[in-house]
């Protein structure tokens, strides 16, 4: 019977070191197991090969194998020779011809780096204690190539999600996770890929990834995404789109793209309802952002094919104004008409008391409406130059290749991550660029009739002030 369990057990450590060799198990992660091993055998009297007397621990390897033959039972020398064979491979592996270290602290080296680099072995090598000794301009720079944004940042993101993560019984400490779905995000690579590279299960990656963003986009979004209605954000808002464009009490602009989706799943019922103008399937993104680039209202909600006004009257924010849920702290008086704060977009976008679009678009407006589209596409430029830092910063959404169901939400925690790149100033990436917008003018729906026409005077009236107080400095 014994004979018959050192057979099997031949078998197995023969498996075992087959799955070392086609894995190449980490040197660290071998020596933890083997570890993990030998302390099983040291706290597990009923299995330990070794007495618990001293003299018997430093006996000679002759007596430990033949307490292994007269032992009963297969276990301790399964744990014994498990231990003994890793302990063995972790010692005897080759290590890498330079250090992580020593590479983390050349910035030529960082720059040269393969793209392999840029995910969790990127993450190993630099967050060990010696990342506090390099310089933090070099250590940033690093961070930003492997995740998109600075070591500060990324350590606030950890911190923010570390206790939601907590509670999902990861394998994988937050940090690693946090690190993984980062580098997947900013380079755009997908699950297998990833998975690949790093000798992780796809499926893992997956789950890691969905979890991570569902987390940013509903646990982050209310603290980082949210209305400017208090006073005093509201009025430096304002204020700073006042001094770039001469119109008062603009408070946003908006605008929405399509996120290009990789493929579409087999079972959708209408695939051409996910084609967008630009003729590939995508999902629609809104937003409205402010002169600092930063989103203060996000919606993904429509197929690519649906038009911007049509996504937007679909909105949660849409219905905020139109009901007067939003209580907007500031009034100004301009030739007599009270002007609540406003947003404006392009004419995509309907007409409405609270979302100014521009005159005509021929240019053969009068001059006062020709001054007021001038500044309006001024304040316009705040979404479209945001929405392009959005995309180049995190790259997977030039090319989105997460499933059809998690796209949303990978989407919106993206967008809470850039608006804590614009908080934290983060160096700015290169634009995206998308080709420029074509579309035709909204109709005016009956229930937005009275908000039509109060939106048509109140830019008229706008345009008019605006025109004569450019003309008399």
């Amino acid at each position: 019977m014994l004979f018959d369990q050192f057979g099997l057990l031949i078998v197995d450590v023969f498996s075992l070191l087959v799955l070392i060799k086609e894995t190449e198990m980490d040197q660290g992660f071998l020596v933890m197991l083997s570890n993990l091993l030998h302390l099983q055998n040291h706290l597990d009297p009923s299995s330990s090969v070794f007495s618990s007397d001293a003299t018997s621990l430093s006996s000679s390897s002759t007596s430990s194998v033949s307490s292994l033959l007269t032992s009963s039972s297969a276990a301790p020398l399964l744990f014994f020779t498990i231990a003994s064979v890793l302990s063995f491979v972790a010692a005897s592996r080759p290590s890498s011809s330079s250090s992580p270290t020593s590479s983390s602290r050349s910035p030529s080296r960082s720059r040269s780096s393969s793209p392999s680099d840029h995910s969790l072995s990127a993450f190993r090598a630099l967050s060990t204690e010696l990342i506090w000794s390099m310089d933090p301009p070099v250590r940033d720079a690093q961070w930003r190539s492997s995740y998109g944004l600075s070591y500060p940042v990324f350590t606030t993101v950890v911190d923010k999600l570390k206790p939601y993560i907590a509670q999902c019984n990861l394998s994988l400490p937050p940090d690693y996770a946090v690190a993984m779905v980062l580098s997947r995000l900013s380079h755009g690579l997908s699950a297998k890929t990833l998975a690949k590279r790093h000798s992780l299960d796809p499926y893992l990656v997956s789950k890691i990834t969905n979890m991570v963003t569902r987390l940013l986009s509903t646990k982050l979004y209310p603290e980082f995404i949210k209305i400017p209605a208090g006073r005093r954000r509201l009025h430096e808002t304002t204020q700073a789109f006042e001094e770039l464009t001469s119109l008062p009490n603009l408070c946003g602009a908006i605008d929405s793209t399509p996120v290009k989706l990789r493929r579409l799943p087999t079972d959708v019922s209408d695939p051409s309802s996910y084609h967008c103008r630009y003729g590939y399937p995508a999902i629609q993104l809104q937003v409205v952002a402010d002169h600092k680039k930063i989103f203060w209202d996000v919606c993904v909600k429509a197929p690519g094919s649906v038009d911007d006004a049509t996504h937007f009257r679909d909105s949660v924010l849409y219905n905020k104004l139109m009901s007067g849920d939003v209580v907007w702290d500031k009034v100004v008086n301009v030739r007599g008409h009270p002007v609540r704060p406003y947003i404006v977009g392009d004419w995509c976008f309907p007409l409405l008391s609270f979302l100014l679009t521009p005159f005509s678009g021929t240019g053969r407006g009068t001059p006062a409406q020709n001054t007021f589209n001038a500044a309006l596409m001024k304040a316009r430029l705040a979404s479209v130059e945001a929405v392009g830092l959005l995309k180049g910063r995190w790259r997977i959404l030039q090319d989105l290749n997460v499933g059809l169901h998690h796209a949303p939400q990978t989407i919106v925690a993206c967008c809470v991550l850039h608006n804590l790149c614009q908080i934290a100033r983060e160096p700015e990436p290169e634009l995206f660029k998308e080709p420029e917008e074509n579309g035709s003018l909204p109709r005016v729906l009956e229930s937005e009739r009275s908000f039509y026409y109060y939106g048509e005077n109140l830019r008229q009236t706008l345009a008019d002030d605006l025109q004569q107080r450019l003309s008399s400095r």
